[in-house]
């Protein structure tokens, strides 16, 4: 998912997101230690928009306790 999609969530529909993110991580690891994991750069992937979405979730609460 890309910055500017979650940017336009609001932060209740991000913390979901990350959540399902975060699940999902979970399972890829499982799948990757079983060998079964199609395609490695899925985990990069995840990680990756759990990170931009906490980002963009810690950018919008420190502009809510701005004002």
């Amino acid at each position: 998912m890309k910055v500017q999609e979650i940017r336009n969530l609001s932060s209740e529909e991000i913390g979901k997101k990350v959540d399902a993110w975060e699940e999902e991580l979970f399972n890829l690891r499982f799948q990757a230690r079983l060998g079964q994991l199609a395609n490695p750069l899925q985990l990069q992937m995840v990680r990756r928009d759990i990170a931009r979405a906490k980002t963009v979730l810690r950018q919008k609460s420190g502009s809510e306790n701005a004002k």
